[in-house]
Parts: structure tokens; C-alpha cells; sequence
């Protein structure tokens, strides 16, 4: 896992052009998307971080977004007993912020 606060610009288009860097992460919420995710872009820089793989951000403690990862977020869902009715509503939890 690699915090963006940590990284040049230079080093991080470096990093995701050698692959070293795939998905994105908001830190303090533990979700972790695609890079091209428009929630994921609204991330603080403070509260961003990257991984390599989906591997490392589930061994990390990170859930997949429920915007650009629908599937895997759903999956994640059933496998951990998330049931809908604990939310409120239909709401999803996004990398950036809650929608209700």
C-alpha cells in the first residue's frame, strides 16, 4: 500500500504506467476502486492510498467500491452478511463520501 502524500507526481504516473499501482483507496473509509472511478477521484490526497492488485487491498482490510466495482461489491456484501436493511435506504458508501 503506498500513500499518495508520499509520492511526486512524476512518481506516481511513473508507478501506474509500470502497473505497480492499479486501484485506488480512501484510507480513513477502507474502500478501494478503479483508478478512473469519478468517486475516487474526489478523495483528499491526505485520505488517498494505492494498490497493486485487489489481493493487497483485501489483505489490507479494504471492501471494493460500490460505484466502479458493482460486482465485487456485491459479492463482498453477501460473503460478509451485509444485509440492505442496515443502511439507510439504498444507499451505497462511495470512495469519496455517503449518498443517500
Amino acid at each position: 500500500m503506498l500513500h499518495h502524500i508520499a509520492l511526486t507526481k512524476i512518481k506516481l504516473a511513473l508507478l501506474i504506467r509500470k502497473g505497480d499501482i492499479r486501484f485506488g483507496g480512501n484510507k480513513p473509509l477502507k474502500i478501494y476502486g478503479m483508478l478512473s472511478c469519478n468517486s475516487g477521484k474526489r478523495i483528499k490526497t491526505a485520505n488517498r492510498v494505492f494498490f497493486k492488485s485487489e489481493e493487497e487491498a483485501i489483505k489490507n482490510g479494504y471492501r471494493p467500491c460500490g460505484h466502479c466495482m458493482s460486482n465485487e461489491y456485491r459479492t463482498w456484501k453477501k460473503a460478509n452478511g451485509v444485509n440492505p436493511s442496515q443502511s439507510s435506504g439504498s444507499s451505497l458508501q462511495y470512495h469519496g463520501s455517503v449518498r443517500n
